[in-house]
């Protein structure tokens, strides 16, 4: 995950170490942005094209001078989402400069000040057309980020050596963002998608049958390079599904008692297959579930119902403007 500067002063988020390697040197952050698919920038050029369909009144109003603006940091956070930013400027013919790298936790002190995160250059009127859709990409990615890396810097101070991960529960059409925001955060983005991992839940199994046949059945398809996870209610549910040959048992909806006892005598028989735990857990009630026989803790919230951070893009006040308000006062 990527390196977090410490969080000195920032408030109610915890402090972040950077990572380091075994010989205690900082680990650079990874350059995520080339995980992302070939279609993503057309994937930005049709969210930028859905905010201006038509005239641009307010563009025509200021025109196309060359100008810049700062975008501000207004909330503690982790920084997430900066190439699909990026691309935006790009589509409005702008450049933007980042003065803080990605990953980059902006601090409390930093919010209540307003620091810049980024110069952003070009026409007047492209800077203020490609403003609201780079903003709104930026808030949501960056909150999904900032929730990320507060559960797992949670899950580190209470020792656990599990991970944190999302689940599918993203926005249509915007999951790509949502999920590169938990990389940013250093969580786990669980399956992508509904072809990145087999999960057989209830629903396949009730229709199918029984759990055995289900993971047959998924097996003769999936081939060696897919996991198979299934959906386990009880531990008779877990030890069919282990038999049979699943990969990772989720146990689903447990008390944080009952999954400790049952995961721990799953990691007995099978040592080998993963556990995860899930259901309507939270960072809040996370540290209840820490155990070490627990290989994964999945929030849904991560990527659904997450809180947004704050920015903002401001171009210079003209001083006619600063002197204006000061005569007011």
């Amino acid at each position: 995950s990527p390196v977090l500067q410490e969080t000195r002063g920032a408030s109610p988020a915890p402090r972040t170490m950077p990572l380091t390697d075994q010989s205690g040197d900082p680990v650079p952050p990874p350059a995520l942005a080339s995980l992302l698919p070939p279609h993503w920038k057309e994937e930005v050029g049709r969210w930028f094209a859905q905010d201006i369909p038509k005239w641009d009144v307010g563009g025509f109003v200021v025109g196309d001078e060359p100008h810049h603006a700062m975008l501000l940091g207004k909330a503690a956070g982790v920084l997430a989402g900066v190439p699909f930013a990026d691309q935006v400027f790009r589509e409005a013919g702008c450049t933007a400069t980042w003065l803080v790298p990605e990953g980059h936790f902006i601090t409390a002190d930093e919010a209540a000040a307003k620091a810049p995160v980024a110069r952003v250059e070009g026409p007047t009127r492209a800077l203020l057309v490609a403003e609201r859709t780079a903003l709104n990409i930026l808030s949501r990615c960056s909150g999904v980020a900032t929730a990320a890396h507060t559960a797992m810097e949670l899950a580190r101070q209470h020792g656990w050596q599990g991970r944190v991960a999302g689940t599918r529960k993203t926005t249509p059409g915007f999951g790509l963002v949502e999920k590169y925001g938990l990389l940013v955060g250093g969580a786990d983005t669980h399956r992508m998608d509904l072809s990145h991992m087999v999960m057989l839940k209830d629903n396949h199994i009730w229709s199918s049958g029984s759990i055995a046949s289900s993971v047959a059945k998924a097996r003769s398809v999936a081939g060696f390079s897919t996991k198979i996870e299934v959906e386990c209610t009880s531990e008779a549910d877990a030890r069919e599904a282990a038999g049979a040959g699943a990969d990772v048992l989720m146990l689903d909806n447990y008390t944080p008692a009952a999954l400790k006892e049952v995961a721990g005598r799953l990691k007995e028989e099978w040592p080998h297959v993963t556990i995860e735990a899930s259901g309507g857990i939270t960072s809040a009630t996370m540290p209840d579930f820490f155990s070490p026989h627990v290989d994964i803790i999945s929030q849904g919230a991560l990527t659904n119902g997450y809180a947004t951070l704050d920015f903002s893009l401001k171009v210079p006040k003209p001083a006619a403007f600063e002197r204006e308000r000061a005569v007011k006062s």
